[in-house]
């Protein structure tokens, strides 16, 4: 503490500045509740940041799944790149079919996208599990990415944003 008048640095529980003589200003009365509100707030975040550690792992378990899945339907294993069982149709007529580097960059891009997603995931729950300032910033962006993943990612993401958004949880937050 320190004293209105003069700035002296004050003990606590001094009742008068050594300096100039002031009485010390009385202490701010904690808000009634506020402990309470925030014992509640705190288990909902570590519900909250379980559900991104499931939703990161199931995420991730799937993802690699279907893209293993279309690299072995479109590699040589179930047929190739404009060539093989599966390619039926009116555009497959002839020389016109699909170039031959588009199905690995398509499917390296898939790989990526998958860990970007299951890392933004997994960043989003543990910054929420270690309550870091940074961990609320990110859990909204990974809800505002899961918003798309319906029906799961959809309802993660809007209990997400209903958490952590808003002047009363942003400043409940921070006393965490």
């Amino acid at each position: 503490m320190y004293c209105s008048g003069c700035g002296q640095v004050l003990a606590p529980g001094q009742p008068l500045c050594p300096h100039c003589g002031r009485p010390a200003a009385a202490p701010v009365p904690s808000v009634p509740g506020l402990q309470f509100q925030l014992e509640g707030y705190s288990s909902k975040i570590k519900a909250l940041s379980i559900l991104w550690f499931i939703y990161a792992g199931f995420s991730l378990l799937f993802g690699i799944l279907g893209v293993a899945f279309a690299n072995a339907f479109f590699s040589g294993r179930l047929g190739s790149w404009g060539h093989g069982p599966w390619a039926h149709g009116p555009w497959m007529q002839g020389p016109g079919g699909p170039p031959l580097w588009l199905g690995p960059t398509l499917l390296h891009f898939a790989w990526i996208w998958l860990i970007a997603r299951s890392g933004l995931a997994i960043a989003a729950a543990w910054g929420l599990l270690e309550r870091a300032p940074w961990g609320r910033i990110v859990a909204v962006v990974a809800a505002i990415f899961a918003l798309l993943k319906f029906p799961f990612g959809t309802a993660l993401g809007i209990w997400t944003l209903i958490l952590l958004l808003g002047y009363r949880n942003t400043t409940l937050y921070n006393q965490l």
